[in-house]
């Protein structure tokens, strides 16, 4: 695979082409690998994806699997972080490690419950004090890289 990078962003069939293309921008400019898992909502060739991420593709490292467990078998011993609104604990108060494959569930429906469940060591969220149930995935995969490129100092200014 590539090199040690600091995190990974896994999106779980994304559903959203400028989701993702905004997401692919976050990791171009973190040194990010992004992983698109199962079934997109989209092809890769969507003109709105593309346009989200203008520029910057050739600064992504973009990999493709067909299901999680692949993923997981491609780098054994990895940790993964589950990111839902059901998690009990805030992505704040959890310790990230410089590795961490941090994953997102598709926009409509999130990662399955019985997921965050088997992992709730490693499921995290994020608090939303108001009324709004949920926040854009491109808006939560770029709040909680940057709290975990913080912690570990992988960001300059942290």
């Amino acid at each position: 695979m590539s090199e040690m990078k600091p995190f990974h962003i896994v999106l779980v069939e994304p559903e959203i082409p400028p989701n993702t293309g905004n997401i692919a921008r976050l990791c171009g400019a973190t040194g990010t690998v992004l992983h698109l898992v199962g079934k997109l909502g989209f092809s890769t060739d969507d003109r709105y994806l593309k346009r989200a991420g203008l520029d910057y593709w050739s600064e992504v490292e973009i990999h493709y699997w067909p299901d999680l467990p692949a993923l997981k078998q491609a780098y054994p011993g990895s940790r993964f972080v589950y990111t839902s609104k059901k998690a009990e604990k805030s992505y704040l108060a959890f310790t990230f490690l410089y590795g961490d494959f941090i994953v997102f569930g598709k926009e409509t429906k999130g990662l399955p419950e019985e997921l965050i469940e088997a992992n709730a060591q490693t499921s995290v969220r994020i608090p939303i004090p108001g009324k709004v149930r949920s926040l854009n995935l491109s808006t939560s995969a770029g709040i909680v890289l940057y709290e975990a490129l913080r912690q570990t100092g992988a960001v300059e200014g942290a």
